[in-house]
């Protein structure tokens, strides 16, 4: 793939992703909303509509449903034609619809929302679940990873929806075995070791993990996405659970193991 990327959206996953971008050589443009967050690159648009003219592909990569949607309404008459939007945000197949319906006939529209924390995202090692006609941009997808194709529009973030639910769920059970290995006494160490070696042990991985940075409230807004879809009545426990500790918020995922043991 040839021509210019504009990067919409450099939190905690954005701005590794655009770095990749930019040290692929790809002519780059970026904007976020908070400007100090876009310190290092070259380029830096005014407006999201500035990044825009002109590109040939843009990835947008933003918190949360309501975010993409301002986003995208405000972008979509500066996109020119022939333009291939990238939607790599976690906000589910409903919520993708109502961007496709945003975008003129003339523009691509594919989902490529991500699984993987910041390190991978620095170090190229997301796996992406990519909906839509993608082929053009496959170049640029893979410089953020393993690309999984899963079909038409909407099927990417349907795909993201239902693996994130299962990874917070999954962390929310190991937080309450070790609230239920204290109530026995139990040694944290052994218990850590016994998931560590159980069936449980990549989800025990992903709760005690260093170096990654999956915000707890995004973490909530996932597993809502998700109870918002169908009749889930764990994921609607989790999220209560998630909510419950407004000093977590901000913390990686992990931190609720130890609000959940009572910790902190």
């Amino acid at each position: 793939m040839n021509g210019k990327v504009a990067f919409i959206g450099l939190g905690s996953m954005g701005a590794p992703m655009a770095r990749r971008i930019a040290e692929a050589g790809y002519p780059l443009t970026v904007w976020n909303r908070s400007t100090e967050k876009a310190e290092g690159f070259d380029n830096v648009a005014a407006s999201p509509e500035d990044a825009v003219v002109d590109a040939d592909v843009v990835v947008t990569m933003l918190s949360d449903p309501p975010a993409v949607l301002e986003i995208v309404g405000r972008i979509a008459g500066a996109l020119k034609s022939g333009a291939v939007l990238v939607e790599a945000s976690t906000i589910g197949p409903d919520a993708v619809r109502e961007v496709a319906q945003l975008l003129p006939d003339n523009v691509n529209l594919v989902d490529a929302p991500v699984m993987g924390s910041v390190d991978r995202a620095a170090s190229g090692e997301l796996n992406l679940l990519v909906g839509g006609d993608a082929d053009e941009v496959m170049p640029l997808l893979e410089l953020f990873g393993n690309v999984n194709r899963t079909g038409a529009v909407g099927t990417g973030a349907a795909m993201k929806i239902v693996l994130i639910n299962a990874v917070v769920n999954g962390v929310a059970v190991v937080g309450e075995a070790l609230q239920l290995a204290d109530a026995f006494d139990l040694p944290e160490e052994q218990v850590r070791g016994a998931l560590a070696n159980s069936p449980l042990a990549g989800l025990a991985a992903r709760a005690f993990a260093d170096g990654a940075y999956y915000q707890t409230k995004l973490a909530a807004k996932d597993v809502a996405l998700a109870a918002d879809a169908t009749d889930l009545s764990i994921a609607h426990a989790v999220h209560a659970r998630l909510k419950a500790y407004p000093e977590a918020q901000n913390q990686d995922i992990s931190a609720i193991v130890e609000y959940f043991k009572g910790s902190k």
